[in-house]
């Protein structure tokens, strides 16, 4: 699994991946982000189709790019990241106390310097249960800037932790990246094509 490019700025993508081994160069991708479906699944895979396939256009060299997106579906809304901390108190509100959704969308493209020669879309779907959190513990929270760059507004792997009752599904799913789920799709490709002489020159 040579020359891996993960079309997404999310530290939290690249250390999954860097976390079982599968090493890769991050390229920020210029893909403008518009919600144009209200069904979550359409949404995410929509947004890392786009993601990926704008960064694909600009590689030149033989390589495999990886893009997703991740949002939270709660009470028929779809939460993506927070504006301002007002909206994110909103979000945290929407989501204390209540069993929610997380999706991501991925992506994945191989391609060769001239051409693409496969391309795969698949997502995931985590449930989500919240304890109840009083307005003090989500104004703590929200001074902590920790929900302002996630989709709905908190992130699993840190402080809102404590709040998390429990999970069905993937937890890396959660985090922002099916991990094993990419992992498994990259594995049946390099059983299935030779990789090094067809889908790469």
């Amino acid at each position: 699994m040579n020359n891996i490019i993960l079309a997404s700025q999310s530290p939290r993508r690249k250390e999954l991946l860097d976390q079982v081994g599968i090493a890769c160069r991050v390229v920020p991708g210029n893909f403008e982000e518009k919600i144009t479906s209200s069904v979550p699944e359409e949404v995410v895979t929509d947004l890392s189709r786009g993601k990926c396939r704008e960064v694909s256009s600009r590689m030149r060299q033989s390589c495999i790019i990886i893009g997703a997106d991740t949002i939270v579906s709660a009470d028929n809304q779809i939460l993506g990241k927070p504006y301002d901390k007002t909206q994110a108190k909103e979000m945290l509100l929407t989501l204390q106390g209540n069993t929610h959704q997380v999706y991501t969308g991925v992506t994945i493209i191989w391609k060769t310097s001239k051409e693409i020669r496969r391309e795969t879309t698949f997502f995931e779907k985590t449930d989500v249960t919240f304890y109840p959190m009083s307005d003090r513990e989500i104004n703590e929270y929200l001074k902590t800037d920790e929900p302002m760059d996630k989709a709905g507004a908190y992130g699993i792997q840190g402080l809102s932790a404590v709040y998390i009752k429990k999970i069905n599904g993937d937890y890396n799913n959660v985090v922002g990246l099916p991990v094993a789920a990419v992992y498994q799709i990259l594995k049946s490709a390099s059983e299935t094509y030779d990789i090094q002489n067809d889908i790469f020159e």
